[in-house]
């Protein structure tokens, strides 16, 4: 009963967020809380692993609402207006350039390991560009998913972390014989830029065939911003203000006015260009702080916020408006966030996912078994909607372990085939994952749209990489 609960309550979550029946509050809370009723709980029960859910994420919540009000209060202060012009300086009109340097910029940046830093450094930073140029957010979603993906098995990322520890043996033991496929997997997903640049490239010409080179008007004013954190006021739709998520083509409220764009009177008010560098200096010193984690996110968040609110905003007239100018989008970001917290808890709470796991276990032929690593490997990408890391690696891959031992499979072999894409190259389309929700609320685009764009790329540059684990002996087609 457990088993089919938990399995039709992920289906039908996916099928409303792909589907765009209902916002994804609705999804997340409400399916599991139904779901665990069918399956004889009481509400006291389904309270209790739901307030457990929503406690396991609130420090995630929180980081959230003060990083959309950080990034929104630098965006109004002007402190992107410089960088988006010498971005698209550099990255000139051409998408091909811009999707190529946007996942380069996303693998640099997620050296730390870190989904949300990730997002939160390459979407603010490029999501202007894109809108100028009139590119698709989606590319914009799918290039820095790409770009993170193939870097979360670093050693010290989540996963593999899961993975070293359920197998027991130490990080680097599975890490190091995975480094020729994630430089494939690099490589991949640096092409695989170049060839979304050139749909967008081709897309935008379409659009209007006098623009070919892409952006002698976007970038002279034609272009929105929903820059930065005011990008984010959407999750599950497209930003307010725009005729479609898939372009960024409309304007949100605070424009970025960077490189060339005309601001209206209010905005003009706003921007603070002789606190430009300290603004810089405040940025690399808060996603500096999160790196060394120096304290955690959400106060290292909460005191940027202070800081950038007293010396960009002085007064309470000021700093109360700047706040409500952001909330719309930090209360989205947060309710989607706890919901999802609320699924989680039920799911765990229920003994749901583990029931899931054995089942998934018990249907594996025995004449199979050799072919398990290899299986695994295949299935990374798409088990990623239907567990998030601590429930495979703590719940599935344990099973898939012991199983694997009766047929002469070696654990670590499972656990390195798990990592070329369970909630790695998988992560950033996995709802069951709270940076998940920071990139596509960052972006301001929808949830089922992204899932739809970024999977076929990112299965792709997983069997790329399980292909290279084979040839170089990390991952083995038949097990002994």
């Amino acid at each position: 009963m457990l088993t089919l609960m938990g399995f039709l309550a992920i289906a039908v979550i996916l099928v409303l967020l792909l589907t765009n029946r209902v916002a994804a509050v609705v999804a997340l809370a409400g399916v599991p809380v139904v779901a665990a009723l069918i399956a004889g709980f009481g509400f006291t029960d389904i309270g209790k692993y739901a307030a457990a859910g929503i406690k396991s994420v609130a420090p995630t919540a929180a980081m959230f609402i003060f990083a959309i009000v950080f990034f929104g209060v630098l965006r109004d202060a002007g402190m992107f207006d410089p960088i988006i012009k010498r971005l698209v300086g550099v990255a000139g009109n051409a998408p091909v350039k811009v999707c190529f340097a946007t996942t380069l910029l996303a693998i640099c940046v997620h050296l730390d390991g870190a989904g949300a830093t990730t997002f939160l450094i390459a979407i603010p930073a490029m999501l202007p560009v894109f809108d100028k140029l009139r590119m698709s957010r989606l590319a914009l979603t799918t290039c820095v998913g790409l770009g993170a993906g193939v870097m979360n098995l670093l050693p010290w990322g989540g996963p593999t972390a899961r993975a070293a520890t359920t197998v027991k043996v130490p990080a680097n033991e599975l890490w190091i014989p995975l480094i020729p496929a994630q430089i494939a997997g690099i490589i991949a997903a640096l092409v695989f830029a170049v060839l979304i640049g050139r749909r967008e490239q081709r897309r935008i010409a379409r659009l209007d065939p006098v623009a070919e080179t892409v952006g002698a008007a976007a970038v002279g004013g034609g272009g929105a911003d929903a820059g930065g954190a005011g990008g984010a006021s959407r999750v599950g739709g497209p930003p307010e203000g725009s005729a479609d998520d898939n372009s960024g083509g409309g304007r949100s409220a605070g424009g970025s006015g960077g490189a060339g764009e005309v601001l209206s009177e209010e905005d003009r008010a706003l921007r603070r260009p002789k606190l430009f560098w300290f603004n810089v200096i405040l940025t690399v010193v808060v996603i500096g702080a999160m790196i060394a984690t120096v304290s955690t996110p959400e106060l290292i968040f909460l005191c940027g916020v202070v800081i950038a609110l007293l010396v960009n905003f002085p007064g309470l007239k000021q700093q109360t408006k700047r706040i409500e100018a952001h909330s719309h989008g930090a209360m989205l970001m947060a309710t989607t966030l706890l919901a999802a917290g609320v699924f989680l808890g039920i799911l765990e709470g229920t003994r749901m996912i583990d029931a899931m796991a054995q089942s998934v276990a018990s249907l594996i032929p025995q004449a199979a078994g050799p072919a398990l690593p290899l299986i695994v490997g295949i299935l990374g990408v798409p088990l990623s909607l239907l567990f998030g890391p601590d429930p495979y690696y703590f719940g599935v891959l344990p099973v898939l372990a012991g199983v694997g031992q009766q047929l002469g499979v070696s654990p670590v072999d499972l656990a390195q085939a798990s990592l070329l894409g369970q909630e790695t190259v998988g992560f950033p389309i996995s709802p069951l994952t709270g940076s998940f929700y920071l990139l596509v609320g960052l972006a301001g685009v929808d949830i089922g749209r992204h899932i739809r764009s970024l999977i076929g790329w990112a299965w792709a540059a997983s069997l790329i990489m399980l292909a290279v684990a084979m040839l170089t002996g990390a991952v083995p087609l038949w097990a002994n």
